[in-house]
């Protein structure tokens, strides 16, 4: 019984065995105190964006004013090959594609490169910006969350309402230390749940992410 993952002017809607919202309302919007910003909806609209900027200068690596901070680590990329058909116009290729773009912004706040991150998500979309932003603060300050892996709970998709595929991905991420929102130093963490949903759309024959939203904490799996 198939249910939209994206709702064309609403919150997102989490199903298909992700996870429901934590109260039917939407999307998290007051994350627990140890994550680090408040998920937004997928609708591309709004003035998100100008929170998101990093400071307008993304090539700033100055590492700059804090004793935890460091050279960025030479953690290795995310294997293209893991994601078997991400450059296909399909479906699968779809879903792949989202995961690999998940996967290098979870690799981007351990290295603090957004570049691949940044050519794979459309213009227009806010909510991966903002999404994106603990990577330019790592970036920026030179403070880099450790090294984790990523364990995948599902993997789902369907045709979308505005996009040409809905993606859903849920994982959980390892033990990890990364900045306090609140002081700025390092801390370590247990594990964390994602729920990511995203709207694909073939673009100059490549996968991009037109639309995303987000919602992660402890037990948000069920």
């Amino acid at each position: 019984m198939a249910r939209r993952l994206i709702a064309a002017t609403a919150s997102a809607v989490l199903i298909l065995g992700l996870a429901a919202c934590d109260d039917g309302k939407g999307p998290v919007t007051t994350p627990p105190p140890d994550l680090g910003f408040e998920p937004q909806t997928s609708d591309g609209g709004g003035d998100e964006s100008e929170a998101s900027d990093g400071g307008g200068d993304d090539g700033a690596r100055d590492g700059g004013g804090d004793g935890d901070s460091q050279a960025a680590p030479d953690i290795p990329a995310p294997d293209r090959a893991d994601f078997p058909g991400m450059d296909e116009h399909t479906e699968e290729g779809a879903a792949q594609a989202f995961r690999y773009y998940i996967a290098m912004s979870m690799w981007g706040r351990k290295t603090g490169d957004d570049t691949v991150v940044a050519a794979l998500e459309e213009d227009s979309c806010n909510a991966c910006k903002q999404f994106n932003e603990e990577i330019r603060t790592a970036r920026k300050t030179g403070i880099y969350w450790s090294d984790f892996d990523i364990e995948e709970v599902n993997l789902i998709s369907e045709e979308g309402l505005t996009t040409e595929f809905e993606i859903g991905w849920a994982f959980t991420i390892s033990d990890h230390s990364r900045p306090d929102p609140e002081t700025g130093e390092k801390a370590s963490y247990g594990p964390i749940d994602y729920i990511t949903v995203g709207g694909m759309e073939w673009v100059d024959g490549e996968w991009h992410v037109a639309l995303l939203t987000a919602s992660w904490g402890k037990g948000k799996h069920g």
